[in-house]
């Protein structure tokens, strides 16, 4: 399946968004397609082999809409120069027909004011109520200013469907043609007792006031994607090469992989790399929201967009282009901008028969007023009010502006959501479970002990190390670094070794100078049938301490115990602290053995620890925790209580309930995915991040605690705007077709409706962007 985004011209409310989709997803191979109206763009799922992004446009272009496709390559350069000189072009036609409507509309006001009050006014010259007049400065904004409403609205009636636009052209369009029937006929309405009163200022102020409406709503609607032009602007525009031994200064899209890069004191660094000579101190905060700067020295990664502080090095270009964290970190922004949360769904329903609806009511209200009070007047002006003030415009923005914005300050905060239904599932996570190596400690473990049967001579010393650290470089995991770290510093010269396999969960062993070496729990060398007793002693003094014990046993009978230490992050008690003043049960799920599990547990506050599970069994664990309703990514539905693997303690789930799983390793990556929402720590592997929901660029677990109040705030604000969405339009149509007339008779003026229906939609967005001021509340 190929993905594909869409930027598309010409939608000017919810109905249209649910056009463009529908029409989308009636191309055959299209399989998934979001249409996100706050951010006028698409995003498809489609299968290459059957259709091609052509074909989906001349689809969006039948159904009266443009779309452009949004490519890949541009993605760190915004908005293309096409793209800006049709925004430049279509606020500055908006602002003149605004301009040209206002004026136009407040001369037609004043010239009604007698009509309107029933007042003898002086003032006001008589030429300015006089017919023929109000239709001579109407007729330019009826069908200049109002032109997109005909244009759409016809475009709507061929396709069998109705908009926004079409209410409002039809609801001006009887004002207009009401009242020029009135000028040109004046005597025969006389003759049918009716008074030959015109509505010329209510169809010019009902245009100006939704199209003012509109300029303000676009340029709202315009600020919800601040982060991704501030992130985007973050950018270097040039790098300092080091070629042939000069300095050269390029366009950042000419630095290619592998190019020596210079950076003196406060420069921003042009793309990612690793540093090659030279230390510094950086500022990462605009990535990763870590405020305080990190030092850096030979062997480090830098991330482009970072700024340098403090000395000048140079660096060796790893990532470039698209491939940057900064280009990713937009990416995924744009991505979760143009998702769909669930909320949404129903708001999407409403706007489906929103507009057909209200032309039926329109209808039923001209027929009821005209032939129950005779009184075509009353009849004219509630059937106007009723097209005029529904609109399904503020339904449609208010969850996607929320989330737009909600994303946004997550990426600020170094939080990446990858989509809007994770930002809304966050807030319902009552449970969450945090991996220790590498999520609660640093995930640089250190080898403190090194233990052998033999006691403490140094050729026996050596020899052994450098057998283990030969088996151990072969693999990725973070305790056979730290093994082979230490054999380096202590000298050992490592050898190749031969059928290295690596037991998920249990250890390593390869074959090294004809010895049969294996590294690894002490469960699995039970298994083995290699007795473990000679250091049993010794193990249980390190796992007191909170050090992890691993056994090296060379040709089945141990040798050595090692023992690693892996400090925990200096925040991880603070942010688990405040995890549970959340409301949350904090859960600790760990391969390592269960002494050293429930030190460590201790030590930051944690009371309940799963130990010793394998990491096949992990997703199992989260599965069981959430009840055994749900599988994620397995297919598959388990009922309560159905049996699973079993585990060395107790297991009691969550009922309907959402689990969250937080994780930094491969073995990670299962049950991040079989979580409900998935949190990877953005230090750890590019499975694990790729598994998950969330991303922690910094590797901090305070952004879980960030990451729970961003989406507490987010659903909020969207139940707000979706209360006020809702309330407006269940209380204005009733009002607009005078069934509280007694009541609200004062409002019955067109006028009124068309400055509700026109910042109706203003106030939703920009409750929206209220969000921008959203900050993390310290817990303590």
């Amino acid at each position: 399946m190929d993905n594909a985004t869409l930027k598309l011209r010409g939608m000017s409310c919810a109905s249209c968004a649910k056009n463009v989709e529908d029409a989308i997803l009636s191309v055959p191979g299209v399989q998934e397609c979001n249409v996100n109206f706050g951010a006028e763009q698409a995003t498809i799922k489609y299968d290459a082999n059957t259709t091609d992004l052509q074909v989906i446009q001349d689809a969006v272009s039948a159904a009266g809409y443009a779309a452009i496709p949004l490519q890949e390559q541009n993605l760190m350069l915004g908005e293309d120069d096409a793209e800006k000189r049709y925004r430049l072009q279509e606020s500055r036609n908006l602002q003149r027909k605004v301009t040209v409507g206002g004026i136009i509309s407040a001369v037609l006001f004043i010239g009604s004011l007698p009509m309107m009050t029933g007042l003898n006014l002086p003032l006001i010259p008589a030429w300015l109520h006089n017919p023929w007049w109000q239709l001579l400065l109407t007729t330019p904004i009826q069908f200049w200013c109002g032109y997109s409403f005909y244009t759409n609205s016809w475009k709507a009636f061929q396709r069998h469907t109705a908009t926004m636009d079409t209410l409002i052209a039809l609801g001006t369009s009887a004002a207009y043609f009401y009242s020029l029937f009135v000028t040109l006929f004046p005597d025969f309405l006389i003759s049918q007792g009716l008074s030959p009163e015109v509505y010329y200022e209510t169809a010019a102020i009902v245009i100006t006031l939704i199209l003012l409406g509109r300029l303000f709503e676009s340029r709202a609607k315009g600020q919800t994607s601040d982060a991704i032009r501030k992130l985007i602007g973050l950018q270097a525009k040039t790098a300092r090469l080091i070629r042939q031994g000069k300095e050269v200064d390029v366009p950042i899209a000419e630095v290619q992989i592998g190019d020596v890069v210079l950076v003196r004191p406060g420069e921003k660094i042009p793309v990612d790399g690793e540093i090659i000579d030279g230390t510094s101190t950086i500022d990462e905060a605009m990535v990763t929201g870590e405020s305080v700067p990190t030092k850096k020295q030979p062997g480090d990664e830098v991330i482009g967009a970072t700024i340098n502080k403090t000395g000048s090095f140079t660096f060796r270009a790893t990532r470039v282009g698209k491939d940057t964290v900064l280009a990713q970190i937009v990416q995924l922004v744009q991505q979760a901008q143009g998702s769909k949360a669930p909320i949404q769904r129903l708001a999407d329903q409403v706007t489906g028969w929103f507009v057909p609806v209200v032309m039926a009511i329109a209808i039923l209200t001209f027929i009821i007023w005209f032939n129950i009070m005779g009184n075509i007047t009353l009849a004219l002006i509630t059937t106007i009010e009723v097209l005029i003030i529904a609109c399904p415009c503020a339904l449609g923005l208010a969850t996607p502006t929320s989330v737009m914005v909600g994303t946004g300050k997550g990426a600020e905060n170094g939080i990446l959501i990858k989509g809007a239904e994770s930002l809304e599932l966050a807030h319902k996570i009552r449970a969450i479970v945090l991996d220790k190596t590498g999520t609660i400690t640093e995930g640089k473990p250190t080898v403190t002990d090194f233990i052998t049967v033999q006691g403490t001579a140094n050729s026996n010393e050596i020899n052994l190390l450098k057998l283990a650290a030969s088996v151990e470089r072969n693999s990725e995991h973070p305790l056979a670094e730290a093994v082979v770290r230490y054999a380096q510093s202590q000298e050992a010269k490592l050898v190749d070794s031969r059928d290295f396999a690596a037991i998920p969960g249990s250890g390593v062993q390869a074959i090294v100078d004809n010895h049969l070496v294996q590294i690894g729990t002490q469960r699995w060398m039970a298994e083995m049938g290699i007795d473990t007793t000679a250091l049993e002693q010794e193990k249980e003094r390190l796992e007191y301490l909170g050090k992890t014990a691993v056994w090296l046993a060379v040709d089945r009978e141990i040798q050595a115990l090692i023992g690693i230490a892996d400090a925990i992050k200096p925040t991880s008690p603070q942010a688990i602290k405040a995890l549970k003043k959340l409301g949350l049960e904090v859960i600790m799920l760990t391969g390592d053995n269960r002494r050293t599990a429930e030190t460590i547990a201790r030590e930051v506050g944690i009371e309940r620890v799963l130990a010793e599970v394998r990491p096949e069994q992990k997703a199992e664990v989260v599965r069981q925790l959430q009840g055994g309703m749900k599988s994620r990514g397995a297919g598959e539905q388990r009922s309560r209580g159905s049996s699973i693997s079993p585990f060395p303690f107790p297991l009691s789930p969550f009922p309907q309930s959402l689990v969250a799983m937080v994780g930094d390793g491969i073995n990670d990556a299962p049950a991040l995915a079989q979580a409900d929402v998935g949190i990877a720590i953005g230090t750890g592997t590019d499975v694990a991040i790729a598994a998950s929901d969330i991303t922690l660029i910094s590797g901090d677990l305070q952004g879980i605690v960030t990451a729970i109040q961003l989406s507490r705030a987010t659903m909020n604000n969207i139940r707000q705007n979706l209360f006020f969405a809702f309330i407006y339009n269940v209380a204005g149509i009733p009002i607009a077709a005078g069934v509280l007339f007694p009541i609200f008779g004062w409002l019955l003026n067109p006028i009124i409706a068309g400055a509700a229906m026109a910042f109706s939609s203003v106030s939703v967005v920009t409750n929206a962007l209220r969000l921008r001021k959203f900050q993390p509340k310290v817990i303590v």
